[in-house]
């Protein structure tokens, strides 16, 4: 029950709000009181007429509202009423056209998609959100959501989901910072704020897992022990053979192979760096090819999933390794890959980098670098296909005498 203040104006100082902790009404003057719950939580309240009508109306929660944001608010309120006006009513027609978070999210996504080149990050950015951030905040107007809010949905996953709740966290702040860019909440982001409240999560390291080079004959020869589908297989040994991705094997389409030129050109869309990559192929790799043709009769995805028009997924290979006993992820090939070349052969640092598809990391360099060294990784390449396949000691001698 709210208590009779006698506090002359301004009773308050920044410092006592800070320092406050009992909980109650503590007047500042004026009708401006910081309300603080059991919980500890501090919101300001302003108490006026209106009307001859006594009204309670909230002015945030501290400390995103500061002491003298909180005078300043309470200050035109009453103006407000002094001219005959309802604060209240102001601010509903303020809130006009305010979306909520949901809807904030989606205009976010839709304006970013089409540049996002990565499909699995385009659909995951909004699944993330729908699934963590909407159950608490999808309906809240976005000039409504404070620190708390966010707390909330980030303090259940912050350390059983580490990685998807740094991803959440950036992602409701792009839709913060969006939301005040056009104009529909003022103030700091809550998000910038958030990490106070949460516990630091453990270092982790965040290389993908690979598995040793020399044990990657062995294995491509098992493939067949451990899962049953050839496309599946075929998927998982062409990703091998060319070092590629997991998603740009997946998503490979018949028409991005050329067999006479023994070469696979996957569109920039599907690049990671946004430009088109060459893969020689290997005749192992070519072999797997012929291999899987029949599945799709040569047209459209080379490894079609059990949906029509939808590639196999990364977990169908990825259950492969689990099978195998495995503590490795598919992506990790691509590291014994590097490895095998840097300590296996003598082929250059740039042929290898360029065989992975990984920009030129100096830019001097790399606006002056026009090629893309396809005759030297295709020897790479075939050198690696020997290797995989047991034949080792073509690859050494190759490995010797290329440069």
């Amino acid at each position: 029950m709210a208590r009779r203040s006698t506090n002359p104006q301004n009773a308050l100082t920044a410092v006592g709000v800070r320092n406050l902790r009992k909980p109650g009404r503590h007047a500042d003057g004026g009708g401006l009181y910081l309300f603080i719950r059991d919980s500890g939580s501090k919101n300001w309240l302003l108490r006026i007429m209106v009307h001859g009508r006594r009204r309670d109306i909230g002015l945030g929660v501290f400390p995103d509202v500061s002491l003298t944001e909180a005078r300043e608010t309470a200050a035109s309120m009453r103006k407000i009423v002094r001219e005959g006006g309802d604060p209240l009513a102001e601010r509903r027609r303020a809130s006009i056209g305010k979306p909520t978070f949901a809807e904030a999210a989606q205009k976010v996504y839709q304006a970013n998609a089409a540049t996002w080149k990565n499909g699995k990050h385009r659909a995951q950015w909004i699944s993330t959100l729908e699934a963590y951030a909407f159950p608490d905040l999808g309906e809240r107007r976005v000039d409504h959501i404070e620190t708390a809010d966010v707390l909330r949905v980030l303090a259940p996953i912050w350390l059983t989901k580490p990685e998807t709740a740094r991803r959440v966290r950036q992602r409701i702040s792009t839709v913060l910072d969006w939301a005040r860019a056009a104009g529909h909440r003022d103030g700091e982001n809550p998000v910038v704020g958030v990490s106070r409240g949460l516990p630091k999560q453990p270092e982790k390291v965040k290389h993908h897992e690979a598995l040793p080079y020399g044990d990657v004959p062995a294995f491509l020869s098992r493939i067949p022990d451990f899962n049953t589908n050839p496309a599946v297989q075929a998927a998982l040994e062409f990703t091998i053979l060319t070092a590629a991705r997991t998603g740009e094997a997946l998503q490979a389409d018949w028409s991005e192979i050329d067999l006479d030129a023994a070469l696979w050109t996957i569109p920039a869309e599907r690049m990671k760096a946004g430009r088109a990559h060459r893969v020689p192929l290997t005749a192992a790799a070519l072999a797997v090819l012929e291999r899987v043709r029949p599945l799709s009769g040569g047209t459209g995805l080379i490894f079609p999933g059990q949906r029509r028009g939808r590639p196999l997924s990364d977990m169908s290979m990825l259950m492969v390794l689990r099978r195998a006993g495995i503590p490795a992820t598919v992506h990790g090939f691509r590291s014994s890959f590097r490895d095998w070349a840097a300590e296996c052969t003598r082929f250059s640092r740039e042929v290898a980098e360029a065989s992975l598809a990984h920009a030129v990391e100096n830019q001097t360099e790399a606006a002056y670098r026009r090629g893309d060294l396809l005759e030297k990784r295709r020897e790479l390449m075939a050198a690696w296909g020997r290797y995989c396949t047991g034949d080792q000691g073509a690859v050494i001698a190759l490995a010797a005498t290329s440069g």
